[in-house]
């Protein structure tokens, strides 16, 4: 009796130890630097497709960079969503080397090359326009942002917290400067002064606040301006005639996260190729694949002057870049 006690007690402690430590989760936690309405669509589609549950964290692409490297060792986020390649290159140690399923879909120019980084739309810089403001101002790229009628109504985020706005610096030097960023910081110099010491917060605040009436025009990405104007909202886009240099925009495992097998499955999920077609057709977002159609609302890329901005030479520049931008601003005030 003892002996068959003993067995039986033996038995449920082997059936205890053999169960995994951590069961397997059915959430995950996503940074995000998105428009919320176009986060929101992505994220719910995950969810009906997978039955995993996500929490959304949204904030400018600078401090979700910055919460995640104070998060390293402790990670409270598994992937972050937006951030273009050239902003996030250089903090890219903080995110998991990963290649999603569909990786051979993906143009060659947009293909993850580096490891922790996967393209999943891609943006370009645009103007977006209040059409009641302007009135008979015309606005046609960076130089008519020089009008002496609109000092004070430009809306621009701070490139240190803001991707677009990181973007347009890069956009502004390269197109201003015909090829040579160096040449290019005379006009940024008198662009700063155009802003009459304003700079936002964030992106959105950027295409809202134009939007809103508060600002004339803005500097913000062609997907933003696009969603508002499919919003409904009475303002338009000008694609710079000096030049437009689209990105690719990344999604990014973050490094340590608690959700692994999660995060990846988003990735894959974000760079699907249904996703990518609801993508290019209900969110205004450029595919980064190559059998996806191109959009029925953004005008074809071969219509636009597009200009060369390497993102290696963007990416290793940014911080002097930056504090040179920064110290223009200031000096301007």
């Amino acid at each position: 009796m003892k002996k068959t006690a003993f067995l039986l007690v033996l038995i449920m402690i082997l059936s205890v130890c053999s169960v995994p430590a951590f069961a397997e989760s059915d959430a995950l936690t996503v940074y995000t630097s998105m428009p919320l309405n176009v986060a929101d669509t992505i994220i719910a589609g995950f969810t009906e497709q997978t039955g995993i549950k996500v929490e959304t964290v949204v904030a400018s692409g600078g401090e979700l960079l910055t919460r995640i490297s104070a998060e390293a060792g402790n990670p409270l986020g598994d992937v972050m969503m937006s951030g273009t390649i050239s902003n996030v290159t250089t903090m890219k140690d903080l995110f998991e080397d990963y290649t999603t399923a569909n990786e051979d879909a993906v143009l060659d120019n947009m293909k993850n090359t580096e490891g922790p980084l996967t393209r999943f739309d891609v943006i370009g810089s645009v103007l977006i326009v209040n059409n009641k403001l302007i009135g008979d101002t015309e606005i046609t790229g960076y130089e008519d942002l020089l009008k002496p009628e609109l000092k004070g109504k430009i809306a621009m985020a701070d490139p240190n917290k803001a991707s677009s706005a990181w973007e347009h610096v890069v956009n502004m030097l390269y197109a201003m400067g015909n090829g040579d960023p160096e040449q290019g910081w005379d006009y940024v110099e008198k662009f700063c002064a155009q802003l009459d010491g304003k700079l936002l917060g964030g992106s959105s605040a950027v295409y809202k606040g134009v939007v809103d009436g508060e600002y004339t025009v803005g500097l913000t990405s062609e997907g933003s301006a696009a969603n508002q104007v499919s919003a409904g909202a009475d303002v338009s886009i000008v694609y710079m005639k000096e030049g437009i240099v689209f990105r690719g925009d990344g999604v990014y495992i973050i490094k340590g996260c608690k959700n692994l097998e999660n995060a990846q499955k988003f990735l894959d999920y974000c760079t699907s190729y249904d996703t990518q077609v609801m993508m290019n057709n209900q969110l205004n977002c450029r595919s980064v694949r190559a059998d996806v159609p191109a959009s029925e609302t953004l005008p074809a890329a071969s219509s636009l002057n597009i200009i060369d901005a390497p993102e290696e030479e963007a990416s290793q520049h940014k911080a002097e870049w930056m504090e040179r931008f920064t110290d223009m601003y200031i000096d301007m005030q």
